[in-house]
């Protein structure tokens, strides 16, 4: 039940209201500078998790009510320190087997770099390819390669696998660069995934480029709204996340020892979820993203 509330919550309250400012940015992107065309992104960025994660433990919470165990799908993917990271936390059910699949049988780490290069852009194209034969997911699986591979080269692909220290409450100022440099780079990616055609990419991606008035809002958008309320819930979102970093699923494990006002705490803390998923409950449908898929 944990884990189907915390599913429902990622979905409604975070994917549902940031979608309402992704599909105008990148529908209108003539209309706006290149700082909200990077919140679109960022927006974005956050939309696809939580909407995929979301129904991922949505399907996961559910099966465990009928015994059935299935496999992590995700495990904190925006906290990985470099793009290799983020790929073995990511879509693990489909990860896992392009790498028993293709990857290995390719050859995977053996051989000399150049064939080590050829395999990831294999597995990389191909996991584009399989989301749709359009150039769009294409060009995104390629992106991804080119940021993939330097790590191959330089042999840290299989570095910085294990979740910062639980008793860091706080990153260090590295690893939040760390962090932060492969948030940006995923979400550079994303944005190919996002648009309509490639084209729609590059002049996304070149208002972006544009220093006129860069910081400047269109006044006919949907940011006539406050954004607030969506910023606080990511705030939310972000803190409860980092905090549970450590655990297979959400909800610190602190919380669940016998003590009274730790029960407190925690009950309180599943009342919040509840209240933020019926206050932002909307009457259109609004569908899972990788249902197309």
């Amino acid at each position: 039940m944990r884990l189907i509330l915390w599913g429902f919550f990622k979905k409604i309250v975070i994917a549902d209201n940031a979608a309402v400012y992704v599909n105008d940015i990148f529908a209108h992107y003539t209309n706006y500078s290149g700082g909200t065309l990077i919140l679109g992104a960022v927006l974005f960025s956050f939309q696809i998790y939580c909407d995929f994660s979301g129904y991922s433990d949505i399907a996961i919470g559910l099966s465990r009510l009928f015994g059935f165990d299935l496999m992590r799908n995700f495990k904190y993917p925006y906290f990985s320190r470099n793009v290799a990271v983020f790929w073995q936390k990511w879509h693990i059910s489909l990860t896992s087997w392009f790498r028993d699949y293709l990857y290995l049988p390719l050859g995977g780490n053996k051989g000399n770099l150049i064939f080590k290069i050829r395999n990831v852009m294999i597995v990389f194209l191909i996991s584009g390819f399989w989301h749709g034969a359009n150039l769009t997911f294409l060009l995104w699986g390629f992106v991804n390669a080119l940021f993939f591979i330097p790590l191959v080269i330089i042999k840290e692909n299989r570095l910085k696998l294990k979740v910062l220290e639980k008793e860091t409450l706080l990153p260090s100022i590295r690893e939040v660069f760390e962090m932060c440099s492969t948030f940006l780079i995923i979400t550079f990616s994303w944005i190919f995934f996002r648009a309509e055609n490639v084209k729609h990419a590059f002049l996304y991606i070149g208002g972006i480029l544009n220093p006129t008035n860069f910081f400047e809002i269109h006044s006919q958008s949907t940011f006539s709204d406050s954004i607030i309320p969506l910023a606080c819930s990511l705030l939310f979102f972000i803190t409860v996340e980092w905090i549970s970093r450590h655990n297979e699923h959400v909800i610190h494990p602190y919380l669940f020892q016998d003590k009274w006002y730790l029960k407190l705490t925690r009950f309180a803390l599943y009342f919040i979820i509840l209240l933020m998923i019926i206050l932002n409950i909307k009457n259109e449908a609004s569908d899972f993203i990788y249902f197309q898929f």
